[in-house]
């Protein structure tokens, strides 16, 4: 990784050619818009590079942050898709559509269908002979799927793309408001800079520290934050998402997180 969390595509490299000198081959490729712990993008055009170099499937895993993209100013995040084999992102994380939800895409369908198909006598009718309908079952392990699709429609057709367009700036610009807190506090620190709506900060005491302020806070039952390993350090997470986060309880949040360091005597 750089010094962002992202896939550095010379180490991907390096990697690949090791795995053929060893007689392997390399055959898959996930890069991540947005990855879980730090929301770090991978460098998708360089990648892309290297997947077709050495013809290697190269599937882009956009999660949360795809829903960006909805947004004109931050379709820098899918520059290099293009060249992706496969692409998902879910709408149950950051685009008001209840779980589960996932958009999937392939280039080419037909290596999916090969894989995964099965054709029974049972399964077997005119309408699928005929090829005139898609039998989404040939696109997964399982045989049967809900119809997840009618729900995003009626989130699409409920707020529009101005709605939509209109929570992720605020999320984002939420989130950037509240970086802003974290650089400027004495006690805490930005451990990278967020691209998004995802903010990965600790507090400069150490992880015992950081893992009491998390304890503290999420028992409470008022704030609830998550927390990952970078760099081996515990980190804290605050995730700017939902609908009905306003100004006021991002405010209320960075407050608690303060007065809890307060009482712990940490600041």
């Amino acid at each position: 990784m750089d010094a962002n969390y992202a896939m550095r595509a010379s180490a991907l490299q390096q990697c690949i050619e090791a795995d053929i000198k060893a007689g392997l081959t390399p055959c898959f490729l996930a890069a991540t818009v947005g990855t879980i712990s730090s929301n770090a993008i991978d460098p998708i055009p360089q990648l892309g590079e290297i997947a077709q170099k050495y013809n290697i499937w190269l599937h882009v895993d956009a999660a949360m942050s795809g829903t960006a993209a909805l947004c004109p100013e931050f379709r820098w995040i899918h520059q290099g898709l293009e060249q992706a084999d496969s692409y998902c992102f879910n709408p149950h994380k950051w685009m008001m559509t209840n779980f589960d939800c996932t958009c999937f895409y392939v280039r080419d369908r037909a290596p999916l269908i090969q894989a995964l198909s099965i054709m029974p006598e049972f399964l077997k009718n005119q309408a699928s002979d005929s090829g005139k309908v898609i039998d989404y079952r040939d696109w997964q392990i399982p045989l049967g799927r809900r119809f997840r699709s009618l729900k995003l429609w009626f989130v699409i057709r409920y707020y529009g793309i101005e709605g939509l367009q209109h929570y992720i700036r605020k999320h984002v610009a939420l989130a950037q408001e509240f970086a802003q807190w974290v650089k400027s506090h004495p006690s805490f620190e930005l451990v990278v800079n967020p691209p998004l709506n995802l903010v990965c900060f600790r507090h400069k005491g150490g992880d015992s520290i950081n893992q009491e302020i998390l304890n503290s806070l999420n028992s409470s039952s008022k704030l609830y934050l998550t927390s990952t390993k970078l760099d081996q350090k515990l980190t804290l997470r605050m995730s700017i998402g939902q609908a009905t986060t306003e100004s006021i309880n991002v405010e209320q949040a960075w407050k608690l997180i303060c007065q809890q360091a307060d009482s712990s005597n940490l600041v």
